[in-house]
């Protein structure tokens, strides 16, 4: 791996942790339902994915819940977050691949699938299946904020494709 990409995928991660707590905070001031975020750190995991493809995109997925996990949440919530990673990845990276769908039907349908994952996991963890009922919610919620992620993301995959394309030339 060349130097300058994996310092990159390391502050790539850095920014993903910081973004994670932040939101955190922010998310439950600004949501009435628990749990809801904006979903910020995914624009990390877009970025990659774009520019570094799955793998990269993966393992900076899963470092980044991991350190949030350890540094900053209590149990059950890394369970969560992991089910709605892999939830929510796995529908990107199969979406990716349809070269008529844009970066931002990527990141709505990483949003709504990362609900899916999150609900599933809660209503496994809690034993309760009452918790379906937040699911319409989050998935309406989800729409907005994969918008609002899927054009961070690709603004800010231009401007680092730009950047690259700049110091090659």
């Amino acid at each position: 791996m060349k130097l300058r990409k994996m310092v990159f995928l390391g502050i790539m991660i850095a920014i993903g942790i910081v973004v994670s707590i932040v939101e955190a905070q922010i998310s439950a001031v600004l949501f009435l339902i628990p749990g809801v975020k904006l979903g910020l750190a995914n624009i990390v995991t877009l970025i990659i994915l774009y520019l570094y493809g799955e793998r990269d995109a993966f393992i900076v997925l899963m470092i980044r819940i991991l350190l949030v996990a350890i540094l900053y949440s209590a149990m059950p919530a890394p369970l969560m977050s992991f089910a709605g990673g892999i939830t929510s990845f796995a529908g990107m990276i199969l979406l990716k691949k349809v070269k008529s769908l844009s970066m931002i039907s990527v990141s709505v349908t990483g949003s709504f699938l990362h609900m899916v994952g999150q609900i599933a996991m809660a209503i496994i963890v809690l034993k309760t299946d009452a918790l379906i009922l937040y699911l319409p919610y989050m998935m309406v919620l989800s729409v907005p904020t994969g918008i609002f992620t899927g054009i961070v993301a690709k603004k800010l995959t231009d401007v680092f494709q730009k950047t690259q394309t700049n110091q090659e030339g």
